[in-house]
């Protein structure tokens, strides 16, 4: 029941609200009223006699504060309704005469602060008002209150209490409004903060548009101004200039029977087939100009200058404005690889005698280069060093040669793929297509057995192809005893190198003089002479996969090839040392540092290019035979498109090589102890260091022959078992120590003190 009264008294406050509304605003001063006397019984006011006087009251009490009676007395009303919710909650139930007294109270200091306001600063239009705009309550109030605070006071103290008045008669938290407001500018402050945001990106955007349009017509006008780069027509492979060799051997299939030569004809090689034509002309121009936007798009202004057309790469030169670093241009390689749709682009800084900087990339069609193109080019033909070695050929498709007695040594690494092994074989090859057996013998280490065991058999190999890790740490020994020897022999002729040596025993022969070994010592009674000196052939040491070989043998084979690479150059011993593992536990800096010429292929890191190479780039390669070659006496890798020999060549020229003669294998190269020819053994060092002469192994032989013949002179020993000097002196002091023979006298001579052996 009380809830019916309740919502029944709200219904009837909103009613009322209304009515005082349309009377109030329908208010004519000319109608009666209890405060305004007329002559006319006339009403205008739409509630008639009882709205013209309830206006005219309420008007002339509180002025313009009448207009908000509707609200008062809606609120008061809303309010009525409202406390049938707090009496269904214990937590704001309260007795009902607090809140009325509360309510009255708020109300009578809202209407007396409210009042007292409006007639303070609110005048009355003319007409509107029966009294002034606080009507008689603001007069009531204000005025007094004005003579004693002034207008500051009493409008502050006014507004405090009506603010205070809101509140008690409303229940309203002002410091809620003030959280409310608060939030609501923070609100209204984001939204115009991000509108004017968005607005000043979009005039930003519109003015970048707008000059990135002018910069690219700009750049289109100078582009088309400017001179076209310098194009290169590329090398096709029947444009190589071949040798003489070539139209000897089309000349010697003339006739018939001819004697078989110690150099393999070039027909056994494959010959290169017609291969798709690469970029023509205005490709390479569009794709000039494309690598110009493409790098000012990255804010880096460039000119291509020229550009180079290879088998495998297309070189383009870039002009650098002025401030641009060629630093800023590397830092860009990846992005370029990408923004040309290609797998890889490689810088080149420094291009030597030249201010340009070069950008390498790889081509579409890419073209294979054979080895036997190499082979019939004339700039092979002409080298006259027997270690020449065909590498391929360079970016702009001009045959490559090296010179292995100029390096003196090569250091080669790539990983599995990468075409290493390949270029191996066209090493080898191409010293086989160069010199016969008696200019170049070579020892072959093959840890994998797969790779090199083809040329088993040729006459060009001192040893078998080695595949024991051990034999081939004796090998290298036997190197260093060979590369000793050949220095005393040389230091003895006088001469500086090799091809000096070779020179001299050439001369001294054609003159009929034949040199004799100046190391050879006969007693004085013995009228045996020196043998006569030979020409030395050049040694070269290939080695497959040197990681395995260090993994085996080790530290051991790390100082032989150090010493090897220290000194072996003058006395005609090189090394090729190839591994797919570029780690600095295999490529040691002992080793690099004797062997500054290196090839590296395509590698997975920059780490490992900078392992081989000293300087990265190693890692942006294509594969498939693309090397960086790093020559003697420079630090600027050149970029060489490797040959390519397939497996039924090297087998061809094997067999070939077989029918030309048998392999003369030396049994000391693979030998438990290596031994100079002066009866020196080499130590893990490959330094030479004395030996037991009880453990030669024919010093027993040698026994039996002193004791029998009663001949104990170093001469007789010497030539009865063709050793060296120095063997068979220390055979002698070791038959001295034992009692065999007896001190030298002092004419040199021995006596032979053990008796002669039982004869069966």
């Amino acid at each position: 029941m009380t809830r019916r009264l309740q919502e029944s008294a709200f219904l009837l406050s909103v009613l009322l609200a209304f009515y005082i509304a349309a009377c109030i605003f329908t208010y004519d001063p000319l109608d009666p009223g209890p405060f305004n006397a007329t002559a006319s019984d006339h009403v205008n006011n739409i509630g008639r006699v009882l709205g013209a006087w309830l206006a005219n009251f309420l008007l002339f009490l509180g002025g313009y504060v009448a207009y908000l009676a509707p609200l008062i007395v809606v609120f008061s009303g809303y309010a009525i309704y409202s406390r049938g919710d707090k009496d269904s909650n214990p937590a704001l139930q309260h007795p009902a005469w607090v809140e009325v007294v509360a309510r009255f109270s708020g109300l009578v200091l809202f209407v007396l602060s409210a009042t007292g306001l409006s007639h303070m600063h609110l005048q009355p239009a003319a007409g509107n008002m029966p009294a002034n705009g606080g009507g008689v309550f603001g007069e009531r109030v204000a005025v007094p209150l004005t003579q004693m605070t002034g207008d500051l006071g009493s409008t502050l103290f006014l507004l405090a209490l009506m603010l205070v008045g809101v509140t008690l008669f409303t229940g309203l938290s002002w410091f809620h409004v003030m959280d409310l407001v608060g939030k609501a500018t923070l609100t209204a402050l984001g939204w115009i903060h991000k509108k004017v945001s968005d607005l000043r990106d979009w005039f930003a955007g519109r003015r970048a548009k707008a000059q990135r349009e002018e910069v690219r017509k700009a750049d289109t006008e100078r582009r088309k101004s400017k001179p076209k780069p310098r194009i290169e027509p590329q090398l096709a492979p029947s444009a190589t200039r071949q040798s003489k060799r070539v139209a000897r051997e089309k000349q010697q299939n003339l006739f018939a029977n001819m004697p078989v030569d110690q150099l393999p004809p070039l027909k056994l090689l494959d010959e290169p087939g017609d291969q798709q034509p690469g970029y023509s002309k205005d490709a390479l121009e569009a794709l000039s100009r494309q690598v110009e936007i493409k790098l000012a798009d990255f804010g880096v202004q460039v000119d291509v200058v020229a550009v180079h057309p290879g088998p495998v790469i297309t070189r383009f030169e870039l002009q650098p404005a002025a401030g641009v670093k060629s630093s800023q241009i590397s830092n860009l390689a990846k992005d370029l690889a990408r923004g040309l749709s290609v797998v890889s682009v490689r810088v080149v800084e420094v291009i030597p005698g030249k201010s340009t900087i070069g950008l390498e990339i790889p081509n579409t069609i890419r073209h294979t280069v054979f080895l036997s193109e190499i082979l019939r080019s004339e700039v092979y033909d002409k080298s006259s060093s027997p270690l020449t070695l065909a590498l391929g050929k360079s970016i702009s498709g001009k045959p490559t040669v090296a010179d292995l007695a100029r390096m003196p040594h090569l250091l080669v690494a790539g990983t599995t793929g990468s075409g290493k092994s390949v270029a191996l074989n066209a090493m080898i090859l191409s010293l086989l297509y160069k010199s016969p057996p008696e200019q170049v013998r070579l020892v072959l280490v093959d840890p994998k057995m797969l790779e090199l065991s083809v040329y088993e058999g040729i006459p060009h190999l001192l040893a078998p192809v080695v595949t024991d890790m051990k034999e081939a740490a004796n090998a290298l020994r036997w190197c260093v005893a060979e590369m000793e020897r050949r220095y005393r022999l040389m230091s003895a002729l006088g001469v500086r190198n090799l091809s000096g040596y070779n020179r001299k025993i050439r001369d001294s022969f054609n003159k009929g003089k034949p040199l004799l070994d100046p190391l050879f010592v006969a007693d004085e009674n013995d009228d045996a002479e020196a043998p006569e000196l030979e020409p030395f052939p050049y040694i070269v040491v290939v080695i497959d996969e040197l990681a395995d070989m260090m993994m085996i043998v080790g530290k051991k084979v790390d100082e032989l090839i150090a010493r090897l690479a220290q000194k072996a150059r003058a006395s005609g011993i090189h090394l090729i040392l190839a591994t797919q593992r570029p780690s600095v536990d295999v490529i040691t800096g002992l080793i690099k540092a004797n062997i500054p010429t290196r090839i590296a292929f395509q590698v997975s890191s920059r780490v490992d290019s900078r392992t081989i190479l000293d300087q990265m780039g190693a890692e942006q390669l294509l594969g498939h035979g693309d090397m960086l070659y790093m020559p003697p006496g420079t630090a600027i890798a050149e970029r060489v498109h490797g040959a390519f020999v397939d497996d039924h060549e090297v087998h061809t020229v094997v067999e070939y090589l077989k029918r030309t003669g048998e392999p003369d294998y030396m049994d000391d190269v693979l030998g438990d102890t290596q031994l100079t020819s002066d009866g020196m053994s080499i130590n893990a060092m490959g330094l030479p260091e004395s030996t037991d002469a009880e453990q030669d192994p024919i010093y027993d032989q040698a026994v039996a022959w002193v004791t029998e013949s009663r001949r104990a002179s170093i001469s007789s020993v010497q030539r009865q078992f063709r050793v060296g000097y120095n063997r068979a002196a220390r055979l002698i002091e070791e038959m001295e120590l034992a009692g065999v023979v007896s001190a030298p006298e002092h004419n040199g001579q021995r006596e032979v003190l053990a008796p002669a052996p039982p004869r069966d």
